[in-house]
C-alpha cells in the first residue's frame, strides 16, 4: 500500500485512559505499522510523547494546555446548590469548558503549512470539528480528505440529562456540511444526523489489537459467583438501580466489582450489600482486561436509547467472557439467577468480533481517502 501523509486533530490521547483517547491512539500507531506518516495535533507532554513518538515512528505537535476549568461542586447548602445550577448552565449556554478546543484547534490548523492525504479530527468534544471547519479554507486545503469521527452523537445523542440548545445546531451542520466524511462506530447512530447529511456517515467501529491482551495460564477459582463492570453510570440514561436494588436485598452469595469513575453512584448500594459489592476506581485499560479475566462473566448496562453503544462490550468480547445485558428500566432477575448457575444460554451475542481488529478499522479509515 503506498505510504499516505495522515493528520490527527484529537484533544484525547495516550495515556488517557477514555474511548476517545483509546481511538486516537489506536488509530494512530496502526496507521504507523501500516507504513503512514502519522502527525497528531494534542495537548503534548513531553515527558510521556517523546517515548511515544519514537517508539512508533509518529509526529506529536501541541495543541495547547486545557487552561479552562469546570466550576468545582462542593460546599453544602445554598452554595452547593448555586454551583451545581452554574455548572450546568455554562454547559448548556456555551458549552464551558469544552468549547476552549475551539479556539485551540483553529489556532492548531492555522499554522499547518504541509498538504495531507487524510485530515482525521475526533470528537468529542465536538467543538473540534467545529473549529476544523472554521479553518478550513478553499484557497488553502489542508488534505486530500477531511473524515469527522465522532464517537457520540451531539444534536441527536440520547445520554444527555438536558437536549441541547437549540442553536448548536447550527454548528453542527456547518462541520457536517464542510467534511467530507462522518465515522460514527455503529449503524444505530446514524438517525442521530440530520437526514441531509447521512449519505456521508461511514460506519468504523471502535478498534483495539487483540493481540496486546496477555491471557493468563491459570484462571483463579472464584468460590461464589464473581461477575464485574467497567464503565461509566448514568442517572436515567445507563441507570442500573434496579439491578443494584436486587442486588443489595438479596441473600445470594456473589461477589460483584464495579470499575467506574462515578463511585458516589454506586457506593450506597455497595453499603447495603454487606462486602458482596466492591466498588474500584477506573485502572488503565490492559491492566483491567487482567483482572477481568478472573470474573466467571461481565455485565453490560444498556443505555436508555440504541443511539450509544458502551465500547467497553469490545473489551467483553476480546476477553470471550460471558456478557449479562442489563437493561436501565425493567430489569428481571431470571438470566441472571441462571448466570449464577453458571447457565450462559442467554448471554449478550457480539457479531463478527473480527470488526473490532484495529487493522480492519484503520483500513477503512484509509479507504476513505480515495472513495467518492
Amino acid at each position: 500500500m503506498e505510504s499516505k501523509r495522515i493528520l490527527i486533530v484529537s484533544r484525547s490521547f495516550y495515556p488517557e485512559n477514555t474511548p476517545r483517547g483509546f481511538r486516537t491512539t489506536e488509530l494512530t500507531k496502526e496507521f504507523a505499522r501500516m507504513g503512514h506518516q502519522v502527525t497528531v495535533i494534542t495537548p503534548r507532554n513531553k515527558e510521556l510523547h517523546d517515548g511515544f513518538e519514537k517508539k512508533h515512528g509518529v509526529k506529536i505537535k501541541d495543541l495547547g494546555a486545557l487552561k479552562w476549568r469546570p466550576v468545582a461542586v462542593k460546599g453544602s447548602g445554598l452554595n452547593r446548590l448555586f454551583r451545581r445550577i452554574l455548572v450546568r448552565a455554562s454547559s448548556l449556554l456555551i458549552l464551558y469548558p469544552d468549547i476552549e478546543s475551539l479556539f485551540l484547534v483553529r489556532k492548531a490548523l492555522k499554522k499547518e503549512q504541509e498538504h495531507y492525504d487524510l485530515l482525521l479530527t475526533i470528537a468529542a468534544p465536538h467543538p473540534v470539528h467545529w473549529a476544523t471547519a472554521m479553518a478550513l479554507k478553499n484557497s488553502r486545503p489542508i488534505a486530500k480528505r477531511w473524515v469527522a469521527d465522532c464517537g457520540d452523537p451531539f444534536m441527536g445523542g440520547e445520554n444527555d440529562t438536558f437536549k441541547r440548545l437549540f442553536y448548536f445546531k447550527y454548528f453542527e451542520k456547518w462541520f457536517c456540511r464542510k467534511a467530507d466524511f462522518i465515522t460514527v462506530p455503529i449503524a444505530e447512530a446514524i438517525p442521530a444526523y440530520y437526514p441531509e447529511f447521512r449519505n456521508k456517515i461511514k460506519v468504523i467501529p471502535q478498534g483495539f489489537r487483540f493481540e496486546d491482551v496477555r491471557f493468563k495460564n491459570q484462571l483463579k477459582q472464584n468460590k461464589v459467583p464473581t461477575f464485574a463492570y467497567a464503565g461509566t453510570l448514568i442517572p436515567r440514561v445507563r441507570d442500573p438501580h434496579e439491578f443494584f436494588d436486587y442486588l443489595s436485598k438479596t441473600n445470594l452469595d456473589y461477589k460483584f466489582f464495579i470499575y467506574t469513575g462515578n463511585t458516589e453512584y454506586a457506593q450506597k448500594y455497595a453499603a447495603l450489600s454487606k462486602g458482596r459489592i466492591e466498588v474500584r476506581p477506573p485502572v488503565p485499560r490492559l491492566e483491567l482486561l487482567d483482572q477481568l479475566q478472573d470474573m466467571d462473566f461481565v455485565v453490560n448496562f444498556e443505555n436508555k436509547g440504541a443511539r450509544q453503544s458502551p465500547s467497553k462490550l469490545i473489551d467483553y468480547v476480546i476477553l470471550k467472557k460471558p456478557i449479562l445485558s442489563v437493561k436501565t428500566f425493567g430489569f428481571s432477575s431470571d438470566t441472571f439467577l441462571e448466570f449464577l448457575d453458571k447457565d450462559y444460554r442467554n448471554q449478550l451475542q457480539v457479531e463478527d468480533p473480527d470488526q473490532y481488529r484495529i487493522e480492519m478499522v484503520s483500513r477503512k479509515m484509509i479507504d476513505l481517502i480515495d472513495c467518492n
